[in-house]
Parts: structure tokens; C-alpha cells; sequence
């Protein structure tokens, strides 16, 4: 049995915004991690000073994690998502990436504005965590 993201009448609907409110996972799956991902590319520079294009990388980075487990993108159940100085601008740019990700079937996510990332051009960093059912 897959994962079920359940958005519960009487919340909002939160899937326009890029997320879902709940998810159910079946007992006996395998967890997988996934460490903070940011905007880099395979040396570990940054791609881009610009957060839309950070925000793409690192969900493009969080695929390649995720592969080498054999895993997508719609195994993923929970992001924690950590953006510099963050402001109403920014979530555009990060519901689009998660639409193109998820579709209308986002994960659980929780956004978290920070005054700074591990390195000064880091803009935007996400964890996920996925489920091998």
C-alpha cells in the first residue's frame, strides 16, 4: 500500500500553495532521508544567484538523491524547506517547482525563513524525507 496525503475538510486548501496537510504512512515501509539539498551543481558550486533557478536545482538535487535509492519524486511524504530572508515573493517560484515536481499530489511541507544558509550565496535548502512501501 502507497503513502495517502489526506487534506481534511474544514483546513484549507493548502495544494495551491504547494503542500498537503497530512500523510499516512503504511507500517513495515523503509524511511529515506535526504540531507539538506541546495542550488548546487555536481562540484558542489552554486548554479545560480538567482532563487527561482536555486530552487529548480535543488529539486532537481533531490531526484538524484532519491534515485540512487531507487526512489522519485512521488515517493517523497515531508520537505522542510528553509529559505533566506523570506518574504510572499518567494513561495511563487517554489509552489511552480513543487507543482512541476508533485503535481496536484504535494508532499507535507513546512517552510522555514532563516537569516542564512551554510554558505553566504545558499538562498534555498530543502530535506525530504521519502517512503519505500
Amino acid at each position: 500500500m502507497a503513502h495517502a496525503l489526506v487534506n481534511p475538510e474544514g483546513l484549507h486548501d493548502p495544494v495551491p500553495f504547494g503542500y498537503s496537510h497530512t500523510v499516512s504512512v503504511p507500517e513495515g515501509s523503509e524511511l529515506v532521508l535526504v540531507a539538506g539539498q541546495y542550488g548546487s551543481g555536481p562540484d558542489g558550486a552554486i548554479v545560480s544567484t538567482d532563487f527561482s533557478e536555486q530552487v529548480r536545482q535543488t529539486f532537481r538535487n533531490i531526484g538524484t538523491a532519491l534515485a540512487a535509492h531507487g526512489l522519485g519524486l512521488g515517493d517523497v511524504v515531508q520537505l522542510r524547506t528553509y529559505v533566506v530572508d523570506h518574504d510572499l515573493g518567494k513561495l511563487g517560484p517554489i509552489a511552480a517547482a513543487v507543482r512541476e515536481g508533485w503535481g496536484g499530489k504535494p508532499p507535507t511541507q513546512t517552510l522555514l525563513g532563516v537569516a542564512s544558509l551554510a554558505a553566504p550565496d545558499v538562498l534555498f535548502e530543502v530535506e525530504a524525507v521519502a517512503v519505500r512501501g
